[in-house]
């Protein structure tokens, strides 16, 4: 894998520009939830974002490996199946003049920063700060780095093209497999295992509505994640596609249309059922839109991305309220109906309206086979692997501390000091 000067540079520039994604998804995690556990996610985000470079630098890569790297294969009917990096710990062995190697490196850091972020969402107000990091080293150290080999890196998803006529292989230009769907079928683990928040069932099971602190946090999250989803999906598409930096130009385009034809499909189906539309959903809904065009956006036309942003904004509001009515689960931030059923929706499109390079047929079968490993052996990994770390470090706090809200529980503060209330203020003089 090579890049000439210029798209290596612009590709640098584009991966500095990513944590922007990362800043919205805290924001919107932060408004979502209430004021009393607002510094605690953010601080979460940070912790996450913290452990998950570490732990990726002194492992992560050695497993994920990039094109043309080295990596362990299996003969398996006569085809050579490649299923995990061999690189070496702390990034030894790479060069700091070698291009290629450090931006993959860096878009794997920070990739693997956004997928453990993501679950944050779905255990906001309950889950602590030492399991966070624990499983935030778990997603960065092992389950990221190999997922992405597997897509990203040459591994055994991107050969189905080769052994098996299947397309390209395994297609997923911006991380909507990587990144969107393995966060968010992280989230439905977290949020299976720690279970819902204090008072959101009543005794007959319905979900009751707990409203979110800051709805102008959600919107500005929203416009900050459609930055960082650009540079993500624009500097992905040239450094492992090998997609000409002109192309910056039709992600930006794509992004943008499949993101506000979500928002704006989120805006009427609430309008219809409930009167009036419903901000926090439709703001889910932009980044659903965002996340479905991340399987292609650099390789499909304009009119394919407002498609892929209508169906997505649909899906949104819908899988939001099925999951909360249907199976009991509680995820404050959206980030299973966000991430996870919208990154599906995306990968499946990508078969379908997808123009990748030296196109072949049989992509949509490619596809499959990913969204299939994904859901039928990667996530069960997931809920497993979890369920194990809640044994040892338990995943959720102790009901006083969810009671007292997770700021003055677990960090000794509240974000908003001024509005907490103390007893002695309802007490006579």
């Amino acid at each position: 894998m090579s890049l000439p000067p210029p798209a290596a540079v612009i590709c640098g520039l584009l991966i500095v520009l990513i944590p922007f994604s990362l800043v919205g998804i805290a924001l919107m995690n932060c408004g979502l939830g209430r004021s009393r556990s607002a510094a605690h996610i953010i601080l979460s985000t940070m912790l996450v974002a913290a452990t998950a470079a570490i732990v990726y630098v002194i492992c992560g890569f050695a497993w994920q490996g990039f094109p043309g790297s080295p990596g362990y294969a299996l003969v398996v009917g006569g085809k050579q199946w490649n299923w995990i990096g061999s690189g070496r710990w702390f990034l030894a062995g790479i060069s700091f003049d070698d291009e290629p190697a450090l931006l993959a490196a860096s878009l794997g850091m920070f990739s693997a920063i956004l997928a453990a972020a993501i679950p944050l969402g779905a255990g906001g107000e309950r889950w602590r700060l030492a399991p966070i990091a624990a499983s935030a080293a778990l997603m960065a150290g092992w389950t990221f780095p190999v997922v992405s080999h597997w897509v990203w890196g040459g591994g055994w998803l991107a050969q189905l093209g080769q052994n098996y006529d299947l397309g390209i292989g395994f297609a997923d230009s911006g991380g909507a497999a990587t990144i969107q769907v393995l966060g968010g079928l992280s989230a439905l683990s977290v949020a299976w295992i720690i279970g819902p928040r204090r008072g959101k069932y009543s005794s007959e099971g319905l979900p009751a509505a707990i409203p979110g602190h800051n709805m102008v946090f959600v919107m500005c999250g929203g416009f900050l994640a459609w930055v960082g989803w650009t540079c993500l999906n624009s500097a992905a598409a040239i450094l492992i596609y090998g997609a000409s930096p002109s192309r910056i130009a039709l992600v930006a385009m794509n992004s943008m249309l499949a993101a506000g034809s979500a928002l704006a499909t989120t805006v009427l189906i609430t309008r219809a059922r409930f009167s009036k539309p419903d901000a926090s959903l439709s703001a889910n809904g932009w980044v659903g839109g965002l996340v479905a065009s991340s399987a292609s956006a650099a390789f499909m036309p304009p009119a394919a991305a407002i498609l892929v942003g209508i169906v997505a904004g649909a899906l949104v509001p819908f899988c939001i309220e099925w999951l909360e009515l249907y199976l009991g689960v509680d995820d404050p931030g959206g980030a299973i109906a966000v991430h996870a059923v919208c990154g599906i929706w995306g990968l499946f499109s990508a078969g379908i309206v997808g123009r990748f390079p030296n196109a072949a047929p049989n992509q949509l079968l490619a596809q499959l086979a990913g969204i299939a490993t994904l859901l039928g052996f990667v996530f069960p990994f997931l809920y497993v692997v979890n369920s194990l770390l809640n044994r040892f470090v338990p995943f959720r706090v102790a009901h006083d501390g969810e009671r007292q809200g997770l700021d003055l529980h677990e960090l000794g503060a509240n974000a908003y000091p001024e509005l907490a209330g103390h007893i002695d203020d309802f007490m006579p003089r």
